[in-house]
Order: structure tokens, then C-alpha cells, then sequence
């Protein structure tokens, strides 16, 4: 998966349960991105990412695995 897709996905599941999103650029290095959902934050870096690591993603920013 993608990380655009990653973040597009976030964004309707945040949407459809009323949470905040947002996205700073400028908090991560590099191309790393910092992601909040709510009172949650985490870095996604770019390019390629595995579905382990999509999983912890979603597991630190407090979303159920099987909304992606």
C-alpha cells in the first residue's frame, strides 16, 4: 500500500467516526509525514509500506485493524 492511500483511507474512516485529521509535513523528516487522528499521532514515512507496518500504524493511532 501506498502511503497516499494509507492517509486517503485514515481520512474517511475519520470522516465516518466524527475524529480530527490532520497531517504535518513539517514535524517529520525527510519524507516522513506526522499523521493525528484525534488526540493520536504517528510518523508515516514514504513510498512502499508493508501490511505489518500498516497495522502498527493504525494500532498507534487507536483505529481498528480492519478499517483500512
Amino acid at each position: 500500500m501506498k502511503r497516499n492511500r494509507l492517509i486517503a483511507a485514515l481520512r474517511v474512516w475519520c470522516r465516518k467516526n466524527g475524529k480530527s485529521f490532520r497531517i504535518d509535513s513539517v514535524s517529520g523528516k525527510g519524507s516522513h509525514i506526522k499523521v493525528y487522528v484525534g488526540d493520536d499521532a504517528t510518523i508515516v514515512k514514504d513510498g512502499d509500506l508493508s501490511p505489518i507496518y500498516v497495522q502498527v500504524v493504525l494500532k498507534q493511532l487507536g483505529i481498528p485493524k480492519d478499517a483500512v
